[in-house]
């Protein structure tokens, strides 16, 4: 009988081990895949005209139209020449618009911060001078 008692205590070890891997599985594959499908579409719901973007079959272009109703984008892949696509084949955001306007005040600001220091001292201004160079 004292083999009976033996093989009984042992069958919770493989439910465990199935367990753990089943936990694994979704700790190192379900669940990061989860978090990029809401990134993209947090991405594509953000789309706006003038974003560059780059499509999933690798076009870039720049956002000109965004129709809700049926889900596409107009790019403009080159000057004069659009195309539809579906919404979901925007890959990524390559430049947002809201940053291209933020880098050229970003620019500006620089610009004139040199510009004000052009008005110290001769030794300044060489400095400055060779600076730019």
């Amino acid at each position: 009988m004292p083999i009976a008692a033996s093989s009984t205590g042992s069958s919770a070890l493989p439910l465990l081990f199935i367990i753990l891997i089943f936990a694994a599985m979704y700790f190192l594959m379900i669940r990061p895949q989860q978090r990029r499908n809401r990134e993209v579409q947090r991405m594509q719901s953000t789309l706006g005209p003038g974003d560059e973007v780059m499509t999933s079959s690798g076009i870039y272009g720049e956002v000109l139209d965004i129709d809700e109703t049926e889900g596409t984008v107009t790019l403009e892949i080159a000057p004069e020449v659009s195309i539809k696509i579906a919404r979901g084949a925007v890959a990524k955001v390559v430049t947002s618009a809201a940053q291209e306007a933020g880098e050229t005040g970003a620019a500006a600001e620089a610009e004139t911060s040199v510009d004000d220091l052009t008005d110290a001292t001769p030794e300044a201004n060489r400095v400055i001078e060779r600076r730019k160079d």
